[in-house]
C-alpha cells in the first residue's frame, strides 16, 4: 500500500513525499507522485507513531490491575491518540500487587494483542523518597533491593525495561549498578537527590529523569537539586508531563531549551481515568482520586496532582502552540527520543525503509486522522 501527503516528517523536517507499506514494515519512501497512491491526506501531517513510556492506564484500566482484557482494550483503543508504542506502568504497592501486575503484562505480550505495541514495562516505584512520594502509597514504599528486583523481573519474565528509583536510598547505587548492566534503563524520580548526588548515580549508570519538576527536589541558586542536574546535564534523558498544568508553559520552554532537541520525552503519565467523563472517581495505588474538569486528577480533597488524563497527541500540540517549542524538538520527544531512551530506535522513532510502519495522520489542529501500528489500521 502507498500513502502521501505534501508534509511527510522526514529528517526533521516535513517533506512531499510517498510511504510505501508492506506487511509490518516501510518498505520504500519514494517522492510525491512517483507512483499511485491509495490515500492521499493533502497538507495533512504524516508523523513517526507516538511512543508513551510512563502512563499507568485509560479507559478505567490501570497497569496495576492486572487484568488481560483491561490491557488488550487499552493497546487496541490508544491509537487515537496516535500512539504506537507503550510502556505500561506501575505505580507503587505491595509486592503481591506489582508481581501480579508485571507477570499479566508479560502474559500479554507472549499470548498475544492487536493495537500499540507493548515495548516493555515502566516500573515506577517502590524505590521512591517519602518526601517526593507524590501520590504514591506511603505504606508500600521500600528501600532498593537487587534481590527483591529481581523477583519482580522473573515474574515479569525480563520485560521491565526501565525503572524509575530514588537514587538517594540506594546504597553504593547497587540497584543502579544492576539494572544498567542488565539493560534496563534507569530514571531518577521521586527523589530529595541533591545535585551532586544526581551526578553519582549518572556516573553508575542513570541515563534518565522521570516527570522532571515533578516529585523531584527544585531549583536553587545555591543547592539545584534534581531540577538543576535535569536542566545542567544534557546527556541524559528527562521526561516531561505536556499538560502544561503539571509544569507551567513557561517550564516546558524552559526544559526544552536546557535538554535540546535529542533528550527530552513527552509522556502523559495517565491514569485510568483518561477518556473518561471527568468528575469521576477513581483509584490509583490503592487511593482515592477524583478527576477535575481541568482533567487533572487529585488525591481526593487534597491538592495533591496525582496524575493526568493528557492525550499524546494534544501534548504535542500543547508544546508547539503554547509553549514555543520548535517543531522538531517537540515531535522528537514523542517520537525519535523515546525510541533511542530505550534502544529500539534501529526500527521505531522515524519514516525510513526498514523501519516499523507505525505512522499516524494528524489535521492542523492536530486531531488524529488515521494511525498505522506495524503495518495495521487502528483508527479509521
Amino acid at each position: 500500500m502507498i500513502i502521501q501527503s505534501k508534509k511527510v516528517w522526514i529528517g526533521g523536517q516535513f517533506l512531499p513525499a510517498q510511504i510505501e507499506i508492506s506487511g509490518d514494515k516501510i518498505q520504500r519512501v519514494y517522492a510525491y507522485g512517483t507512483k499511485s497512491a491509495g490515500e492521499d491526506y493533502g497538507d495533512m501531517a504524516i508523523l513517526p507513531g507516538f511512543m508513551d513510556i510512563h502512563t499507568h492506564g485509560s479507559y478505567g484500566f490501570d497497569t496495576n490491575d492486572a487484568e488481560p482484557d483491561g490491557l488488550r482494550d487499552w493497546m487496541k483503543r490508544i491509537p487515537e491518540e496516535g500512539v504506537t508504542s507503550i510502556l505500561p506502568t506501575t505505580v507503587t504497592q505491595m509486592p503481591e500487587v506489582l508481581t501480579k501486575a508485571v507477570a499479566n503484562v508479560a502474559n500479554v505480550i507472549e499470548e498475544g494483542y492487536e493495537g500499540a505495541e507493548i515495548l516493555g514495562i515502566h516500573f515506577e516505584g517502590p524505590y521512591l523518597d517519602m518526601e517526593y512520594k507524590g501520590a504514591q502509597p506511603p505504606e508500600a514504599i521500600a528501600v532498593p533491593s537487587v534481590e527483591q528486583f529481581k523477583m519482580y523481573q522473573a515474574a515479569a519474565k525480563g520485560w521491565i525495561k526501565y525503572i524509575t528509583i530514588s537514587p538517594e536510598h540506594d546504597a553504593d547505587f547497587e540497584l543502579i549498578r544492576y539494572c544498567a548492566a542488565k539493560g534496563v534503563v534507569v530514571s531518577m524520580g521521586h527523589s530529595s537527590a541533591t545535585y551532586e548526588e544526581a551526578l553519582m548515580a549518572i556516573a553508575n549508570g542513570a541515563t534518565s529523569m522521570t516527570h522532571v519538576y515533578n516529585g523531584m527536589t527544585p531549583l536553587h541558586h545555591r543547592s539545584p537539586g534534581l531540577v538543576g542536574a535535569a536542566l545542567r546535564i544534557r546527556d541524559i534523558y528527562g521526561e516531561i508531563i505536556g499538560d502544561g498544568h503539571h509544569s507551567h508553559v513557561g517550564a516546558l520552554n524552559i526544559f526544552f531549551q536546557a535538554k535540546g532537541r535529542d533528550r527530552g520525552i513527552l509522556i502523559t503519565d495517565s491514569l485510568r481515568a483518561k477518556h473518561c467523563p471527568p468528575g469521576g472517581d477513581y483509584q490509583l495505588g490503592g487511593h482515592d482520586i477524583e478527576i477535575g474538569l481541568d482533567g487533572l486528577a487529585r488525591l481526593k480533597g487534597t491538592d495533591t496532582i496525582a496524575g493526568s488524563t493528557l492525550r499524546m497527541n494534544k501534548g504535542l500540540q500543547v508544546l508547539i502552540e503554547e509553549a514555543g517549542v520548535p517543531v522538531d524538538t517537540a515531535i522528537n520527544a514523542c517520537t525519535l527520543n523515546p525510541a533511542r531512551c530505550l534502544g529500539v530506535d534501529h526500527r521505531k522513532g522515524k519514516i525510513c525503509a526498514g523501519y516499523d510502519a507505525d505512522l499516524a495522520v494528524l489535521d492542523r489542529d492536530y486531531n488524529v486522522v488515521k494511525t498505522w501500528c506495524r503495518g495495521k489500521v487502528f483508527l479509521k
